[in-house]
């Protein structure tokens, strides 16, 4: 979506970062003053500000993040990352997103996530796409005719997920050189990547893989099998070499947290090249999933802390998608900032959430964000008042229940459909459980406190009061975590035996 006012903007952005190229060390502070002027809808407020004093600290941890995109990147994937990600998506985006999204009365997300194919060269354990094989795909012309009307809605970032999304490397390669003002990026697990394909990757610029690594080898191939993890080192010496950017995709459970949340792991990664890291917890999504691998609530809040130290001590972009709910008050699916395409055309809510009333193949982008599904999700949220607790199935399973019946919505499951009441069903004691540890941390929090008592309401501060709201203390125990000892709330042992 183009108008006077982008075009001003678009051509401010790159006079800056030319700018800045000259002497990123000096510049790049200075620069975000007028980064700040460019943002005429104040989309980041204070953000830019906190950036530029964090910039001037030549050790600051986002400083020395700044500096290796200058110091290890190749200049023109710097570029444009910069001006597809920063200009196109973030700024000018969000103030086209404002307009469309009055003008047609619907909410237009920030980004989309869709799936070129079911298809996938291995079959992890506990993976829904698992058993799905080829059985489903879009076409490039549905995927490029969803991008050009997201387009015209103000939409510039893209994600491809599956499957295995580089099972299409080609028409993936196509889409970003037919539309260089958008970014794109995949999860991918990475052992598709080789020299030709970063070779197209450095061609076109506007691509990022986030590469699927759980750990070490033995918690890597633990789940995705024997030779996984050399490929994926394989996969990520070429893109160093080649100067690309990317990151990686860490799913935690039960099995790998300690290892995926330590600080040796982090600066490992750091070393191999990775820019930055969105963890997932795992989710017992499919007939075929293992709940048991479902992290207990000492973890996740094992997770909660660590990622945030990450940020203040780390030169990479962390993020979580669940822990991080405070940061976007709830949840970010159905719509609201983002939402899934799958291999069918089937438009879904989140990529963990299968379930859908409408399918892109036979209607406009427009018409599929009318959904019945994403009205009722949009109408509940945030689910919960606590924003450590977004999720309408892991945290909340009982408002997933409501909105799929509320809704009439679909299970999307190809080979084996699952009912929304079984599916929640597994859910419920994890959700209870994060419940009573979130609920402690949120609500004793000051800010959290004074904003309860503008609204006429009182924190559940005392024992008492957490004890109403079954807030139940669970003792402690130590357990060794690489590199430091964290103390753990202990729950029962589950025994969990893994094939493959």
């Amino acid at each position: 979506m183009k108008t006077f006012k982008t075009q001003v903007q678009a051509f401010a952005m790159k006079k800056l970062l030319k700018y800045v190229e000259k002497d990123p060390e000096q510049n790049a502070s200075k620069a975000l003053k007028w980064i700040k002027k460019i943002d005429t809808d104040g989309t980041y407020g204070s953000s830019w500000d906190t950036l530029a004093e964090c910039l001037k600290d030549p050790q600051n941890n986002w400083t020395r993040l700044v500096m290796k995109a200058y110091n290890e990147w190749d200049p023109y994937v710097r570029r444009k990352l910069f001006e597809a990600l920063i200009c196109n998506a973030a700024i000018i985006g969000n103030s086209a997103i404002k307009i469309t999204s009055k003008k047609y009365g619907v909410n237009v997300p920030w980004t989309i996530l869709m799936d070129p194919t079911s298809a996938c060269n291995l079959k992890c354990t506990g993976c829904w796409a698992a058993e799905y094989g080829h059985r489903m795909s879009m076409d490039f012309e549905t995927l490029d005719r969803i991008i050009a009307e997201a387009k015209d809605l103000g939409v510039y970032m893209f994600i491809f997920s599956g499957g295995e999304p580089l099972v299409r490397k080609k028409d993936i390669i196509r889409l970003c050189e037919k539309h260089p003002e958008c970014y794109f990026l995949a999860f991918t697990n990475g052992t598709l990547i080789d020299e030709a394909f970063a070779d197209e990757m450095l061609r076109v610029g506007n691509f990022a893989p986030a590469i699927s690594v759980e750990g070490y080898e033995e918690e890597t191939d633990m789940r995705r099998g024997k030779g996984t993890y050399q490929a994926v080192m394989r996969a990520m010496k070429i893109l160093k070499e080649k100067r690309l950017v990317f990151g990686m995709s860490t799913c935690y459970h039960r099995k790998n947290v300690d290892v995926v949340g330590s600080s040796e792991y982090m600066d490992f990664m750091i070393d191999k090249g990775a820019a930055f890291v969105w963890y997932f917890t795992y989710m017992p999504v499919g007939s075929d999933a293992i709940p048991e691998l479902m992290v207990t609530a000492e973890q996740r809040k094992f997770m909660y802390n660590q990622v945030r130290m990450f940020r203040k001590t780390k030169p990479i972009f962390a993020m979580d998608f669940w822990n991080d709910g405070e940061y976007v008050k709830g949840c970010i699916a159905g719509g609201r900032y983002y939402f899934h395409i799958n291999a069918n055309g089937d438009v879904e809510p989140c990529a963990f959430i299968h379930y859908s009333n409408v399918n892109i193949k036979d209607m406009s982008l427009l018409e599929a964000l009318r959904s019945p599904l994403f009205k009722a999700y949009q109408e509940r949220q945030p689910f919960n008042k606590n924003h450590l607790r977004p999720c309408p199935l892991l945290d909340n399973p009982n408002s997933l229940k409501e909105v799929v019946h509320v809704s009439g919505a679909r299970s999307t499951d190809m080979l084996k459909p699952e009912d929304v009441d079984t599916l929640t069903d597994k859910c419920q004691d994890t959700s209870q459980r994060w419940g009573n540890v979130a609920d402690k941390i949120w609500y004793e929090r000051p800010d959290v406190q004074e904003e309860m008592r503008k609204e006429g309401e009182m924190p559940p501060s005392t024992k008492e009061e957490r004890e109403k709201r079954k807030i139940t203390e669970i003792p402690e125990i130590p357990r060794e975590h690489p590199g430091k000892t964290e103390k753990i709330k202990k729950e029962e042992p589950i025994e969990i035996e893994i094939k493959g």
